[in-house]
């Protein structure tokens, strides 16, 4: 009766999405009022943040819908072991009589049946998460991902999920390419960005938002953000990528499974960096790789 009310899983989902889209589009007039036309630099990197955006939204509705679609042929397949146990259980005859008196249930019938019923669900439970493997976005994105990659000869270089995954990565690419005087470590890297954004303030408050208010970064906010940048763990996006084309003087690329690579710093007349953007990695969420060339088989045959 409540779902009558309320509307089915799918009507939902699908008012959800519809909302959130409209939320999406407010966003993105609002980050579009902040900067203005002439500044060509700022729309070019608008323009990026607006494609990372809304690839991000269908990826996460698609992982949605997916995910019920899943979890209602769990839920079909319970209900009818259900009702074919409970036909069996009952045993009845044609010449039973229906009002006829069943006896009281032991404690030890009722420990019985109470165990009994939480192994059928424990069993759904795994059934259920059997299929979202298969249908899971983790699981999409890495073969996605790992297609990519090989057709350029890489590979993920799996870097550590601690909150300076975006950090870690570029250290990790600038050792591999081995650059006089940008051997950074990974304490340098956050410095050196959050200097940088306090030098340049204009260039990235205007992207800074409240989540619950959505009003602008204040001068104060700023610069509390930008000691979290230097001095903790805070996870790194999009304005910290930026900060780092501009410190290091060098391009970027990001390749993601479900979007176009992002390419910033592209001024800089230099081989990229190349990082591995991944929305669903861990439980937590978005993750930064690094890369490394693709290790082949040895083929003695070939030696």
């Amino acid at each position: 009766m409540e779902e009558d009310i309320l509307g089915s899983p799918e009507e939902l989902l699908a008012k959800q999405h519809r909302r959130e889209k409209k939320d999406l589009q407010a966003t993105i007039q609002s980050m579009k009022n902040t900067v203005p036309k002439n500044d060509k630099k700022r729309r070019k990197q608008l323009t990026e943040d607006i494609c990372r955006l809304e690839a991000e939204l269908n990826m996460k509705q698609e992982e949605e819908i997916s995910r019920l679609k899943a979890t209602q042929v769990v839920e079909e397949a319970v209900k009818v072991e259900e009702v074919v146990n409970g036909v069996e259980s009952l045993g009845l005859d044609g010449d039973q009589k229906a009002d006829e008196k069943q006896p009281r249930a032991t404690k030890a019938q009722k420990r019985r049946d109470k165990k009994a019923a939480q192994e059928k669900e424990r069993e759904s439970r795994i059934a259920e998460a059997e299929v979202d493997n298969l249908l899971g976005a983790r699981h999409q994105e890495g073969l996605r991902l790992a297609q990519k990659l090989s057709e350029r000869q890489l590979q993920i270089k799996e870097i550590a999920s601690d909150g300076h995954c975006l950090y870690r990565a570029v250290e990790d690419q600038l050792a591999r390419r081995a650059l006089p005087g940008l051997t950074l470590s990974l304490k340098g890297l956050r410095s050196r960005t959050a200097e940088h954004m306090r030098g340049h303030t204009d260039d990235f408050i205007p992207f800074l938002t409240h989540p619950n208010t959505g009003d602008m970064y204040s001068a104060e906010d700023f610069e509390k953000y930008c000691n979290e940048v230097d001095h903790t763990a805070a996870w790194g996006g999009q304005l910290e990528l930026r900060a780092l084309t501009e410190v290091l003087k060098l391009p970027i690329e990001v390749i993601q499974a479900d979007a176009l690579d992002i390419k910033i710093g592209e001024e800089y007349d230099s081989p990229p960096i190349t990082l591995v953007y991944m929305r669903h990695a861990y439980g937590l969420g978005e993750h930064y790789n690094s890369v490394e060339h693709l290790k082949e088989p040895a083929n003695e045959e070939d030696s």
